[in-house]
C-alpha cells in the first residue's frame, strides 16, 4: 500500500434509511434544539420565548462511522423539521470550513435548500429529492427546510474540513429564508 494511505477503518458498506434518517453502522448523532440556535434567527425574543415554552428539536445530524480526519470522506444525514420563528424558517446553525473544502448535499426527502455566503456574495440552491447542491471551498453554508414535512439530505465532505459555526454568527449569511403566503421569500440578512 502507498505510504500516504492510512487505514483508520476497514472498507465498509453503510446503509441508510430515509424514513428514519438513520445510518447503519452509524457514528454519533447531534441534536440541535431552539436553545442551541441563539443568534441564528432575526427575532431573538421570539426564539427565547419558544425555548422557554417547549424548546423543540429543530434538526438532527446522524453521522457515519467514517472519522473526520484528513483524506477521509465522512457522511451524515441531516433532518431539519418543519417550523419557523416569526416566519423565519427552521435552519441549521450554518458553518464555514476552516480548511476550505468543497461539500455536497444530496436531497433525500422533503424540500429545502442551502444558503451560501462567501463574505460578499450570497447564493441560494434548492435541494429536493434526488438533487445535489455543490458547496465550493470558502463558502459558508446553512440549510433550510422550506416545506411542511421533515427535510432530509445526505452530506459528504472531506474529513479535514472542520466546522466553524462562529464565523456565521460573526459575519451572517447574506440572506434569511421566510415563508410568506405559502411561498419562499429570501430577504436581506440584516
Amino acid at each position: 500500500m502507498a505510504q500516504y494511505a492510512a487505514v483508520p477503518i476497514d472498507p465498509v458498506q453503510i446503509s441508510f434509511d430515509v424514513a428514519s434518517g438513520s445510518m447503519s453502522p452509524s457514528g454519533p448523532t447531534l441534536v440541535r434544539r431552539v436553545s442551541d440556535l441563539k443568534g441564528c434567527f432575526k427575532d431573538e425574543v421570539a426564539r427565547e420565548q419558544l425555548e422557554q415554552k417547549s424548546n423543540p428539536e429543530v434538526y438532527r445530524v446522524v453521522s457515519s462511522l467514517v472519522p473526520e480526519i484528513p483524506r477521509e470522506l465522512p457522511q451524515s444525514i441531516t433532518t431539519i423539521y418543519a417550523g419557523n420563528i416569526s416566519g423565519e424558517l427552521f435552519m441549521t446553525k450554518g458553518h464555514q470550513h476552516p480548511d476550505p473544502q468543497g461539500e455536497i448535499y444530496f436531497g433525500l426527502a422533503g424540500t429545502g435548500g442551502v444558503i451560501m455566503f462567501d463574505g460578499k456574495n450570497t447564493k441560494w440552491v434548492e435541494v429536493t429529492t434526488g438533487k445535489i447542491a455543490y458547496i465550493p471551498p470558502g463558502w459558508a453554508h446553512r440549510s433550510i427546510n422550506t416545506g411542511a414535512e421533515p427535510y432530509k439530505f445526505l452530506a459528504v465532505y472531506p474529513g479535514s474540513a472542520g466546522h466553524d459555526y462562529q464565523w456565521v454568527l460573526d459575519n451572517g449569511m447574506g440572506l434569511r429564508a421566510y415563508l410568506e403566503n405559502d411561498k419562499l421569500e429570501l430577504k436581506e440578512f440584516n
